[in-house]
């Protein structure tokens, strides 16, 4: 494809977007496959490689191998000297793209978000079919890719930040965690339970019933918890969050990333009210929104809605009736559902982060 001249016409100017943003998207699935193939990974153990080298390491085909090295240095995300005959030329993996290519709890590591568009690359056809009918897309089609980048994007944020920054911005929910013998915490739409790691670890006499109706990211979750040595504190259970009525009281209750996917935002929030001890507290983390809509707008906004119209609202919709929000939930819209639930405060926490706002509800 020719490379267009943009100028100052719109036409041209929109033609060369979509054509830059098609190279991005090449790219992520470029990223995806190194990522899932551990072709990054073998070339930050084991060092530079020759396609050969990376073939018997990583276990692919010869000729996959040396298309994909190409194209990785084309990209810029792999060094080599172009120099070097075809067959001895060597790849190396900058440490610094290590970080965010390959290290999970790496705060650059942006490598997830391939997963979560390859995953819906799987499904956009059901997507499609689901905008004709009005029905929805049960989450658990968009695969393992999707949950998989869904849960490691958050990852780095929740290990590093939910306790050390987001509780800390609540000290009094802090002292009455690290005082009491045995405090109560649940994590709503836990996913593959980092967040409940995260809290578990912060909080080491603490218990985490973390809860999500996904079967498939529960068992991720209970994998993951068993490998860091916290299932005898982090208890993982398929379930509706309304079921904390049954399992409560609790010191506190985590949404991380999950209310504005909440087909009954508004019956979840009261269920959870009605499971706090006498001074508990709810923690919500949701997308950094602009406080009300504007066209155009900024990335992020680009970027949830980007996510509302393929994943969000889709999943959303497969329960009736819906609230139907998507992804792009606002914080006046967050203080209406807790009002509504019974809340007696809803405090937008002082946490300064690209991508999350933080609320404190109070009963």
């Amino acid at each position: 494809m020719n490379a267009l001249d943009t100028g100052t016409d719109r036409t041209a100017q929109l033609a060369e977007r979509l054509f830059e943003s098609t190279l991005g998207a090449l790219e992520l699935f470029s990223v995806y496959l190194g990522g899932e193939l551990g072709l990054y990974r073998a070339l930050r153990e084991h060092g530079p490689a020759t396609a050969a080298e990376l073939s018997e390491r990583a276990g692919i085909a010869p000729r996959y191998a040396a298309e994909w090295l190409e194209q990785q240095a084309v990209a810029g995300l792999l060094e080599t000297d172009s120099d070097e005959p075809g067959e001895e030329r060597r790849y190396r993996l900058d440490p610094a793209y290590a970080r965010v290519l390959v290290d999970a709890d790496d705060p650059a590591h942006a490598a997830p978000f391939a997963h979560m568009l390859a995953g819906i690359g799987g499904v956009i056809s059901e997507v499609a079919q689901a905008y004709r009918t009005g029905a929805g897309v049960p989450y658990e089609a968009y695969g393992r890719a999707f949950r998989h980048g869904q849960g490691h994007i958050n990852r780095p944020a929740f290990t590093h930040e939910l306790a050390a920054g987001w509780i800390a911005a609540m000290p009094d929910v802090v002292t009455r965690l690290e005082s009491e013998p045995r405090p109560r915490i649940a994590d709503i739409g836990c996913g593959q339970g980092w967040s409940a790691l995260a809290v578990a670890r912060a909080f080491p006499n603490a218990v985490v019933d973390g809860l999500d109706a996904d079967a498939s990211s529960i068992a991720d979750a209970r994998a993951h918890a068993e490998q860091a040595g916290l299932g005898d504190r982090v208890r993982l259970t398929r379930a509706d969050a309304t079921s904390l009525r049954d399992t409560g009281p609790y010191d506190l209750v985590l949404l991380m990333e999950v209310l504005h996917d909440l087909s009954r935002p508004v019956e979840t929030l009261r269920a959870i009210r009605e499971a706090l001890s006498a001074d508990g507290t709810v923690l919500v983390a949701d997308e950094r929104v602009a406080d009300r809509f504007t066209a155009p707008g900024d990335e992020v906004e680009r970027m949830m809605y980007g996510w509302s119209v393929t994943h969000c609202l889709p999943t959303q919709l497969v329960e009736q009736p819906s609230a139907a929000i998507g992804t792009v939930l606002r914080a006046v819209t967050v203080g209406r559902y807790a009002t509504e639930a019974g809340f007696s405060g809803c405090t937008v926490l002082p946490v300064e982060n690209d991508f999350f706002r933080l609320y404190r509800l109070d009963p």
